[in-house]
């Protein structure tokens, strides 16, 4: 496993590190080419269980994690420690806390359902950045663990920089997630290869002037990117913005 040097952290925000995302770019690179060298040369699916259980040596859970507002669920948790989680207990139909081990990742079964695997596969890659760069992070409660809920996982200004707060962090596991699961390397000549077979020649799709082209941007890209990588279309899509190949601004 390919540790991070931390060089900047934000003493007054919880030793959050201070990452650029050419930082962050070339860790998820680093990362990947010790993990699966080939998805350097070819796109494919990094498998996250795989990737979670194997590579890092957590110990990966499914369970129906309780929130109290059911419109913003979390899809995910990271425990440092040996710590209690809220679940929903199915069979006898309660709320119960659950001790989990330390070093453990925590996959909400809503995630896992038939139809959403590239929502699991990029939540797990979310939840391995968040362990192998928040490490280091001073929590304010004594138990060492983040909840990542459906906005932080699926954030659609996955590209923005945020103040070093809990936004911060979560804005560098997705950004870490989707260099990681969607390698520049393979990600920018695949769609440009895309984009010319569907006789596109210019540097990006701006939507909101064009039906055919919004289709083409919001649905037809996003969904071919979505199944090659198995990551879900909404971060196929945050990615295709970050790099510039949507511009969705005026939309």
């Amino acid at each position: 496993m390919i540790r991070l040097k931390i060089n900047r952290v934000d003493y007054n925000n919880n030793n959050t590190p201070i990452l650029s995302k050419i930082e962050i770019e070339k860790y998820a690179r680093e990362v990947l080419a010790d993990y699966k060298p080939h998805l350097l040369k070819e796109p494919g699916s990094i498998g996250y269980q795989h990737f979670l259980e194997n590579y890092l040596e957590l110990t990966l859970l499914f369970r129906d994690i309780y929130n109290e507002n059911p419109k913003n669920p979390i899809f995910g948790a990271l425990n440092f420690d040996k710590c209690t989680v809220k679940v929903f207990d199915r069979e006898n139909e309660r709320i119960k806390a659950e001790l989990m081990p330390a070093d453990s990742v925590i996959i909400d079964n809503f995630v896992t359902q038939s139809g959403r695997e590239g929502m699991a596969n990029f939540n797990g890659a979310h939840e391995g950045a968040h362990y192998l760069i928040h490490s280091g992070i001073t929590f304010p409660a004594k138990t060492r663990r983040i909840l990542c809920h459906h906005e932080n996982v699926e954030d659609s200004k996955i590209g923005s920089t945020e103040n070093r707060t809990n936004k911060w962090i979560e804005f560098q596991a997705n950004y870490f997630a989707a260099s990681f699961t969607m390698f520049n390397g393979t990600f920018i000549p695949l769609v440009n290869d895309y984009l010319r077979k569907h006789n596109i020649w210019t540097r990006s799709i701006t939507l909101g002037v064009d039906d055919d082209l919004d289709i083409l941007g919001n649905d037809l890209l996003p969904e071919y990117i979505a199944e090659i990588y198995d990551v879900s279309k909404q971060a196929a899509f945050n990615k295709l913005k970050t790099t510039g190949f949507i511009d969705a601004q005026i939309y």
